[in-house]
């Protein structure tokens, strides 16, 4: 297990005023990268917490591209985040494109357009791993925030064995579905079919 304190250069707070309310920004270093959890609201949160681990996507969380759920599942994470009064966002960078970077991921992109291929053969095509992501960095924040369980949302079955293995009790996982769209139905489908992702919208979707 990774070690699990911060130095005071390693992490800070502050209070984050945004549309949906007030939360507490805990921006920290891990990795080699600087990533972010939001805490809202009441303090001392310890025992089977809403949480969702969040991997970056510039294309899907900032530009709201529609190849992917993304941007769809950070926005509704901080909804229900905020609608049940508590609970934990984090937000890991290095995971771009599953973490092959951005330019790398643009260049699936090329591939899943141009030849047909899927989100996990246009990675392997470039000689590039399917998913090096690590969630080890969201387990340590956790830890330091006093967590001890959590309430997961999450459809990947990877992260919540990735926080169990790093010391954090995942008591739940709380399906995170969003609705497919006729530019993410391919993706989705390869992530139900070749990555074990729980994904049942997808056969709504082709019913439909």
């Amino acid at each position: 297990m990774r070690e699990e304190t911060f130095t005071d250069e390693d992490v800070a707070e502050s209070d984050l005023v945004t549309r949906r309310g007030t939360f507490r920004a805990v921006a920290f270093r891990a990795d080699g990268h600087e990533h972010m959890a939001l805490v809202h609201g009441r303090a001392g949160l310890r025992e089977d917490v809403l949480v969702r681990v969040h991997s970056e996507c510039m294309t899907g969380d900032i530009f709201g591209a529609m190849r992917c759920e993304c941007g769809d599942q950070l926005e509704a994470a901080l909804d229900l985040i905020v609608a049940e009064g508590s609970g934990i966002l984090i937000y890991l960078r290095g995971h771009e494109g599953r973490g092959i970077g951005l330019v790398a991921k643009v260049r699936t992109h090329v591939l899943q357009d141009e030849q047909g291929l899927d989100t996990l053969d246009s990675a392997t095509t470039l000689g590039l791993p399917v998913d090096v992501r690590d969630y080890s960095p969201a387990a340590r924040v956790l830890r330091h925030l006093g967590v001890t369980s959590v309430r997961l949302m999450s459809n990947n079955p990877d992260k919540v064995k990735a926080l169990a293995d790093n010391g954090i009790e995942v008591a739940a996982r709380v399906p995170h579905l969003m609705l497919p769209n006729r530019h993410n139905i391919g993706y989705l489908t390869a992530k139900r079919d070749r990555m074990g992702h729980d994904l049942p919208q997808v056969d709504v979707f082709a019913a439909d």
